[in-house]
């Protein structure tokens, strides 16, 4: 099921103090245990702490990403997430930091720029394999389009890491 926009199902909620897009019939009645209960390190926002202004929901099986601010949806773009033997970890996500001018040290120092990292050494950064755009084809990080990664670089500098949640699904 498509929960871009246009598609059937979607809808914005809050969860936890958090704005997520959620299948609206898939939804369990009890969505704070379960976000609660994911893996690596689900959101846990604080009643007292800010809104959430950014959501970024990459969706793995359409290899897409779609950007919302302010509960409305702004950007779709295509991705590469994880090719085969790699991961790209699903789950909620804060924004942890961002660098500008970043270089993996893990893969012979490739360029990620406009990197917004999210999960231990995950981002969202832009590519210079626009070709492989819309189909998995990284180690893991999720890849855009260098215009539009500064563009959600850009994006979550102005409204802040504490107001930018990740949302990775299949």
């Amino acid at each position: 099921m498509s929960l871009g926009p246009g598609g059937s199902g979607g809808r914005l909620a809050t969860i936890l103090g958090a704005t997520l897009l959620v299948a609206t019939m898939h939804l369990p009645a009890r969505a704070g245990e379960m976000l609660a209960s994911l893996p690596n390190a689900p959101i846990e926002a604080a009643a007292d702490g800010p809104a959430v202004s950014v959501v970024a929901r990459i969706d793995l099986s359409e290899q897409r990403m779609y950007v919302y601010v302010d509960d409305v949806f702004m950007y779709r773009w295509p991705v590469s997430t994880a090719r085969a033997r790699y991961v790209t970890p699903r789950g909620f996500y804060k924004a942890e930091w961002l660098s500008r001018y970043h270089r993996s040290r893990k893969y012979d120092w490739a360029p990620m720029p406009w990197s917004v990292f999210f999960y231990k050494g995950y981002a969202i950064h832009g590519t210079t394999e626009i070709r492989n755009l819309g189909r998995p084809a990284s180690h893991g990080c999720v890849r855009l389009h260098p215009d539009n990664a500064k563009i959600f670089f850009e994006l979550v500098k102005e409204r802040g890491l504490d107001r930018t949640l990740i949302s990775v699904v299949r």
